[in-house]
């Protein structure tokens, strides 16, 4: 059975599923077995493609119009289809990039694997640039990783002060100027360190 999936950036009304859903019936995708949604690929809330995984059996194919309308990123898109595959499920894309893609056949299922290639060799490059970045700001003397909001002193004075029960949080927080949800990431309600104060008194 054939299987559609829509999808829309916004829902605000601005963009419309009908020219996908057109390219899909056109494809002969019955409109009672397409899912859509309105919201970003980066999202990872959308009901209607958790809808559509979960109708698909052994022998469905699922057709997109654009590759880009099934996953939030190319690495995203590879575990996605490469998750379909394992259930014995094809994948159809009608246009755009990845037009080629049609795991059903072999033509297809090869550039669905030149496409898991490049995803594997854009997390590779990442990977590396982000060593080599890393190498070299320590060789300078600085080290990776996020900003401390807290000093060595702040982290003390927030220690005794969450062990004296009168202390007021939000004054507290007022004088250290941080959230309250910083400082419980550094120590919890009753002044005892967390992860991020550990790693502040203890570098």
């Amino acid at each position: 059975m054939l299987i559609g999936y829509a999808r829309v950036s916004k829902a605000d009304g601005s963009q419309s599923l009908d020219l996908q859903k057109d390219a899909l019936i056109a494809a002969d995708v019955p409109e009672s077995q397409t899912y859509s949604d309105q919201a970003s690929g980066k999202k990872d809330d959308r009901p209607g493609l958790e809808a559509c995984l979960k109708s698909l059996r052994v022998g469905d194919i699922l057709v997109v119009w654009k590759l880009d309308r099934l996953g939030r990123s190319l690495h995203h898109l590879v575990k996605t289809v490469t998750m379909l595959t394992e259930r014995g499920v094809g994948l159809k894309v009608l246009t755009g990039q990845g037009a080629a893609i049609d795991t059903t056949t072999a033509a297809g299922r090869l550039s669905f694997g030149i496409f898991a290639a490049l995803a594997e060799f854009e997390s590779e490059l990442i990977h590396e640039r982000t060593m080599a970045g890393l190498q070299a700001a320590r060789a300078r003397g600085r080290t990776g990783g996020r900003k401390f909001a807290l000093t060595k002193a702040q982290v003390r004075l927030a220690q005794a002060a969450m062990a004296n029960r009168d202390t007021s949080v939000a004054e507290l927080c007022k004088e250290l100027k941080i959230r309250p949800v910083t400082l419980y990431r550094y120590v919890d309600p009753n002044g005892n360190l967390r992860a991020y104060g550990k790693r502040v008194l203890n570098p």
